[in-house]
């Protein structure tokens, strides 16, 4: 039998996946995971459990699709246009100290309890956010990421990624994955795209690549023009081929789509390319303020939801959008989408888990899942009809508590 060790209880308890219940309360085994959850007066309150009462609702902890945590603190950059963003970021990298990335990285995991994130799918090259994740006791999927667009050096790039895969697995436990992430078409070539989708998938690792993103590489894949053509050619690097592929088009090409492929940002899609992503059963990471922040064009939100891709919502980093703030995101797919409050919250929640292959474990309340939890301030009243969106609509300062595997990881106030 599970051992309880602490009991929550609020005004609403909103399961995501089931139907608010009022007056609620969650029951949480000393493992870490949910017992029970429902009405207050059906919850045991075993003898010496304590209870704790916060305000308003408690709901899953959210779930960011898309970070680059190691990023925290830089500043948002503003650039002429993206290849040139691009060569910026690379820059401020370039200047910062391992110990700077892992400071940033455990800031950045801090400032996301605070707002209620409790897992993330994280990108990066410096190793910090898996070693974070660990020591903070963290949920989320940290894929390294690999690049090389000269093909001569697909060997040694995979090389040493596979050195570092082998290096960073000591981090990965039961709420860290470890996966890859072969960055974008623009940084990195057909040949070692090849293979390190091949040994992601001898290895069992997912997969996150950044596709279909901007116009500048669009033209890069499609005519050998644009900004990153220009680089290439600066740098003597052969252009992709065979050329008049579309993104999407050319990662195919390479055996990267895949249901252990997480597709992030797919601002630029045929209707070709949709169904080929749906045919391939890919998940997409849509980061609708990053995608506006760079003037990248809006997604086709609507479709990828029309072809029953698992689509969740990120933040991207705060170089391109600051604060992290996922209900501002989950409000702007809603337009985009054209969808219901408690659609956008899925977004967020049970939907970003699906996508991501953590349905069983995150983004709803249920027996059996984590006790990732989150308490939100709620006005007076509240129309019940409408919660999803009054949820959705309040500032990140609303949320009061943030709880990962039943153990309290922000209060608001606290130090």
């Amino acid at each position: 039998m599970t051992r309880v060790s602490r009991r929550v209880a609020a005004s609403w308890v909103l399961p995501v996946d089931s139907p608010p219940v009022t007056n609620g309360a969650v029951l949480l085994g000393d493992d870490g995971c949910i017992v029970a959850l429902g009405a207050a007066e059906q919850v045991p309150a075993p003898p010496g459990v304590p209870t704790t009462q916060v305000r308003g609702a408690i709901l899953p902890g959210l779930v960011n699709v898309h970070t680059h945590l190691e990023l925290t603190g830089f500043p948002q950059v503003t650039a002429p246009d993206f290849p040139t963003w691009i060569r910026t970021i690379i820059a401020e990298k370039a200047a910062r100290a391992p110990a700077d990335y892992l400071a940033a990285a455990r800031q950045g995991i801090q400032d996301c309890w605070a707002v209620g994130i409790t897992t993330v799918a994280d990108t990066g090259d410096s190793g910090a956010v898996i070693q974070a994740l660990a020591e903070l006791g963290a949920s989320g999927v940290a894929y390294h990421e690999v690049f090389g667009p000269e093909p001569g050096q697909a060997d040694a790039s995979l090389g040493a990624a596979r050195q570092r895969i082998s290096e960073l697995a000591a981090f990965a436990g039961p709420r860290i994955k470890l996966g890859l992430s072969p960055h974008a078409p623009y940084s990195v070539s057909g040949r070692l795209y090849a293979l390190v989708a091949r040994f992601a998938e001898a290895e069992g690792l997912p997969m996150a690549v950044h596709l279909a993103e901007s116009e500048d590489e669009w033209r890069l894949l499609g005519d050998g023009s644009g900004g990153f053509a220009e680089s290439w050619r600066a740098r003597g690097i052969p252009l992709p081929a065979p050329a008049g592929c579309t993104p999407v088009a050319w990662l195919d090409r390479h055996g990267v789509l895949g249901p252990r492929t997480l597709c992030i940002h797919v601002v630029r899609a045929t209707d070709g390319d949709l169904n080929t992503l749906a045919e391939r059963g890919v998940a997409i990471a849509h980061c609708p303020g990053s995608n506006r922040r760079h003037r990248h064009g809006v997604a086709p939100l609507r479709e990828f939801l029309r072809r029953g891709l698992r689509v969740g919502v990120g933040t991207d980093s705060v170089a391109s959008l600051a604060p992290l703030d996922l209900r501002a995101e989950a409000r702007e797919a809603r337009v985009i989408g054209g969808l219901d409050g408690a659609a956008a919250l899925r977004l967020i929640t049970s939907e970003a888990a699906r996508a991501l292959g953590l349905e069983r474990e995150v983004g709803s309340l249920a027996p059996g899942k984590w006790g990732d939890l989150v308490a939100l301030d709620l006005p007076e009243t509240v129309d019940v009809t409408h919660l999803a969106d009054t949820v959705l609509s309040l500032p990140p300062g609303a949320v009061a508590l943030t709880m990962v595997a039943g153990r309290e990881v922000y209060r608001r106030g606290a130090r």
